[in-house]
């Protein structure tokens, strides 16, 4: 059992870390974060893809150089995440001297715009702008506007009517036409994990001691489950059979216990009928049977027992001229044919069961006894020392 118990705790940390690689997430709503990210510090990120959460589970990004953003999304296969302003005014952070120098990312290409203020009245003239151009609704109130239109080259900036000058070149990592206000797009190139990606493996770290990376959980085809599917599916059914399997060696081994028992208490048993005693009961021999008294009843049918009368045995009563053998010790009398048959087969009395004592029987056999009632009554009484 131990070493079941400890196949099944290795079993579930294998699946653990196959399912987690250290992937988490601020809110429920938040993106997912995995490598080469990693949430405050846990050791799951590469060096510099570091994000906290703040107090209302958004995911932060900070750039060294330019501040917090928040993280709207995570891109994994195209190694791009998107980051919004917490102001919802990006425009206001590029005025401020944005960069990306000392972080792990980069823009998909940088435009350079002007920034003007121009008058309230500028709507008037928009339209003749090119069509890149972009009003900052963020920076602009009820008496100036904020526009923003694309530098062609180095220091030129058009003259337009109503208004002047704000910032006369930034570099905008954003493709402003289709982004809003706060958004930005940014990239990494390394690590590489794309080919990992696209192929449905877990991009992580070979070990704890290197940066080295590899790809891990590759799926046997393309066109197979979904890992979370193969997790589901093993833990959903590995848990029953394991449990199965430890049932079934339990009874197998409850069932071996009770057969070692059961041939035990036989050979037990077999032994100790093999050293008891047989006992056998038999008969007596005809030597022994014929020597026990016989009387040969006269006319008078009379004994000197006179209740005994009739042949325990065949339940007849005696007739002259009957032969009757008496047993030794109790005197009982039987028909002569009766008890010898009896005693052939049971060496005790058929009334008392008690065993005749071979001592008391006479040593020399009796002759047969006739004549007149007085005649047997002297015979008997000389064959017979007591009654019963």
């Amino acid at each position: 059992m131990a070493v079941l118990g400890l196949f099944f705790f290795l079993f579930f940390i294998k699946i653990s870390h196959t399912v987690q690689l250290c992937e988490d997430s601020c809110s429920p709503r938040g993106p997912e974060v995995r490598f080469p990210f990693g949430l405050d510090g846990r050791g799951c990120n590469y060096p510099g893809f570091n994000l906290s959460c703040n107090e209302t589970g958004q995911t932060i990004l900070n750039l060294p150089r330019s501040g917090n953003f928040i993280v709207k999304s995570i891109d994994y296969r195209n190694q791009e995440v998107r980051i919004t302003d917490p102001g919802h005014c990006f425009a206001q952070r590029l005025l401020n001297n944005f960069s990306l120098s000392g972080s792990s990312f980069d823009t998909v290409s940088y435009k350079a715009f002007s920034f003007l203020n121009c008058s309230s009245n500028f709507s008037d003239f928009f339209v003749s702008f090119p069509s890149s151009s972009r009003r900052i609704h963020c920076l602009s109130d009820k008496n100036f506007t904020i526009v923003a239109i694309p530098t062609f080259y180095e220091g030129y900036v058009p003259q337009i009517p109503s208004c002047t000058v704000k910032a006369q070149r930034v570099n905008v990592p954003v493709y402003w036409p289709l982004s809003s206000e706060g958004d930005a797009s940014l990239i990494w190139d390394f690590p590489d994990c794309v080919e990992c990606e696209l192929s449905g493996g877990n991009c992580g770290f070979k070990d704890a001691s290197t940066l080295e990376i590899g790809c891990f959980n590759l799926p046997s085809n393309a066109h197979g489950l979904p890992r979370s599917a193969k997790y589901g599916i093993i833990i959903g059914v590995g848990i029953p059979a394991l449990l199965c399997i430890i049932g079934l060696g339990c009874y197998l081994c409850g069932r071996i216990r009770n057969y070692s028992r059961r041939h035990q208490s036989s050979a037990d048993v077999t032994t100790t009928f093999a050293h008891t005693p047989s006992i056998s009961i038999s008969g007596l021999d005809g030597p022994t049977i014929e020597s026990y008294p016989k009387t040969l009843l006269g006319d008078s049918r009379r004994l000197p027992k006179p209740n005994d009368n009739t042949c325990p045995i065949c339940l007849c009563e005696y007739e002259p001229k009957e032969t009757l053998r008496t047993i030794p010790e109790c005197n009982h009398y039987f028909h002569a044919d009766c008890i010898d048959e009896w005693l052939k087969m049971n060496a005790t009395c058929p009334l008392c069961r008690n065993s005749p004592d071979m001592s008391s029987v006479a040593t020399t056999p009796s002759s047969l006894l006739s004549a007149s009632p007085s005649s047997l009554l002297s015979a008997s009484s000389s064959t017979l020392s007591t009654g019963r």
